[in-house]
């Protein structure tokens, strides 16, 4: 398939973060875009003002008229039900229809590819990655799988021979890229709906690792049994930070690469995890080319994502801080970098579980990792593409919760209760509508300032 050839792409499930990434950039490149969504967000809202045609509704009457001629590529996200009447009108008809990976792996493929796979870190790390690139002035495309702050997108560069890209492990999606530099974060037991078990996911990431042939060019967290690059802080893998301070808020390090040791990297996200994503990035610009100082100058200037660890309000009496973990590692890793910063405050954490299968999968890690907050408000679960699971609920998992000061909330109770609450520190968590519903709780938390 020559992607040169098609004049139309239509994307089903147009507001996921990867899909729209794909989106802006087709766009970009002067091809007509237009899509579905279930639902208006934030970043559907942006696309629209960007141009790009979203409906809501699943109704092939809404799509556009010239959008039904031969040379239509049909995206399409592995959330979208098999129902799904848009879907099933292109299918029927023999339209191209691929998903959102098979279309990276078309894009990709003639390009030098950078790929960052990992159950965590993928975004933040092929984030910091797609700064130091573009920052560095390479001719570079990133699809990323968050918004980026420096950037206010998700798709960074409008280069035509370096790509970056997520490698994204669900469904196996990673599988599809053509990496020549790639790096794994992380290998944790997730998606067992689709995998079935840990050492299945693990083997998948194998597969994925051996599409590397230049095994010098894959780095990976120390720990995983992987052949390449070891990367880790303070430890014996083989490109390594140390010598860690915090200045000014901001991470101070030095970073043996090879017979190379980097001094004073500032970088500003707070988080052992987000070190790790920094150290990752340095590694695979090096490994690349890129000047040292022009990867110190990036490291420094990186603003971060929306929704990874975000500073909402960052005030002497108060602050909010909201983030995408979804997963209990995520979670730890939000309260480590929260008790690192503020030692001694009292933190509160709004935790919204995503997928009735993830729930059950992790429900004591789960319950383990929000006990560690001094007060938890416990969301119902968000389902996104699943239907109920029998006895998975968030009752079930308040139940678990080994900590005095924890409440189920509904969506509608939340602002009443940080009113209520006489924490210091407000996080949200989860993977869910939550997202939506930040700028609302950053209100009620600046007029609850300037109340006290």
């Amino acid at each position: 398939m020559n992607i040169n050839q098609i004049h139309n792409i239509y994307f089903i499930g147009i507001g996921g973060i990867g899909m729209s990434a794909l989106a802006r950039y087709f766009k970009n490149i002067g091809k007509n875009v237009s899509g579905y969504d279930k639902t208006q967000t934030q970043l559907t809202k942006e696309l629209q003002q960007e141009g790009i045609e979203v409906h809501f509704e699943d109704n092939i009457d809404l799509i556009p008229k010239d959008y039904y001629v031969e040379n239509t590529l049909v995206v399409i996200t592995p959330a979208v039900p098999v129902l799904h009447s848009e879907w099933n009108y292109f299918n029927e008809r023999n339209y191209t229809v691929k998903k959102r990976a098979e279309v990276l792996g078309l894009i990709t493929k003639d390009t030098f590819c950078f790929a960052v796979a990992g159950t965590h870190g993928k975004t933040t790390t092929s984030s910091i990655l797609a700064h130091i690139l573009f920052d560095s002035g390479l001719d570079v495309t990133s699809f990323l799988g968050g918004i980026v702050e420096n950037y206010n997108s998700n798709l960074v560069g409008n280069g035509k021979t370096i790509t970056v890209v997520e490698a994204d492990e669900f469904d196996r999606s990673f599988l599809h890229l053509h990496p020549n530099i790639a790096c794994i974060t992380s290998m944790d037991a997730d998606h067992l709906d689709i995998y079935g078990d840990a050492s299945a996911i693990e083997e998948s990431f194998r597969e994925f690792a051996a599409k590397v042939e230049d095994k010098s060019n894959l780095f990976y967290a120390n720990g995983l049994v992987l052949d390449g690059v070891s990367v880790g802080i303070d430890d014996d893998a083989k490109i390594i930070a140390k010598n860690i301070k915090i200045e000014n808020g901001y991470y101070v390090f030095d970073a043996k690469f090879e017979n190379e040791l980097i001094e004073n990297i500032q970088f500003g996200l707070p988080g052992h995890h987000n070190l790790s994503n920094a150290l990752m990035a340095l590694s695979m610009a090096k490994r690349y080319g890129v000047e040292t100082d022009k990867i110190k100058k990036a490291l420094a200037s990186f603003k971060g994502i929306r929704r990874r660890f975000s500073f909402q309000i960052r005030e002497e009496k108060l602050t909010y801080i909201d983030d995408y973990a979804h997963h209990p590692t995520e979670i730890n890793a939000v309260h480590q970098a929260v008790r690192e910063l503020f030692p001694n405050q009292k933190v509160c954490a709004v935790f919204q579980p995503h997928l009735f299968s993830r729930t059950k999968d992790f429900a004591d890690d789960f319950a383990k990792s929000l006990s560690k907050f001094d007060e938890v408000l416990l969301m119902e679960i968000y389902p996104a593409r699943e239907l109920p699971i029998e006895g998975i609920t968030s009752t079930w998992l308040l139940n678990k919760i080994e900590n005095n000061n924890k409440k189920l909330v509904q969506k509608e109770e939340i602002k009443d209760q940080l009113t209520k609450s006489n924490a210091t520190v407000f996080v949200t968590i989860g993977a869910g509508d939550l997202g939506e519903m930040v700028s609302e709780i950053k209100m009620t938390l600046s007029e609850k300032i300037e109340l006290e």
